[in-house]
């Protein structure tokens, strides 16, 4: 248990140093990446394409191993179905993000750091988390 914490707590630092360092905790930077007909600011491509290759990378030997290295089993999603439900709530991530130029991530990182612009974003953000949870539900 204390080990799996302090890898946890590892992994979230260095996430987080990553997305300082990449420049997405910097709205401007995320904005300016999504404004394509605008002045398009084309140095997020390269922290996603090095995000995708690691990954593409990584998973092909991680998921060879019996189990994780600080679990008893892989735990991986199964659903598969692409339904109305599931566009719908991309489509309204995608929106928030391009508007406001945050997601969760990055503004949490943001917040920590002091961030005003985060500070702002996280209320509304829980609250739209709570009310989705409201009409899921229903």
């Amino acid at each position: 248990m204390k080990g799996s914490l302090l890898a946890a707590f590892a992994a979230g630092a260095l996430f987080g140093v990553g997305l300082v360092i990449s420049g997405m905790t910097n709205r401007f930077v995320v904005v300016g990446f999504l404004d394509v007909f605008g002045t398009w600011d084309p140095t997020l491509v390269f922290v996603m394409a090095g995000a995708v290759t690691v990954t593409a990378i990584a998973f092909r030997f991680v998921l060879r191993m019996p189990r994780p290295a600080l679990g008893d089993a892989f735990r991986l999603p199964t659903n598969e179905i692409v339904d109305l439900r599931l566009l719908a709530g991309a489509a309204i991530f995608g929106v928030g993000w391009g508007l406001a130029g945050f997601c969760p991530g990055p503004v949490l990182v943001g917040a920590a750091a002091g961030l005003q612009d985060a500070w702002i974003f996280v209320p509304a953000m829980f609250a739209g988390s709570f009310l989705a949870g409201k009409v899921s539900a229903s």
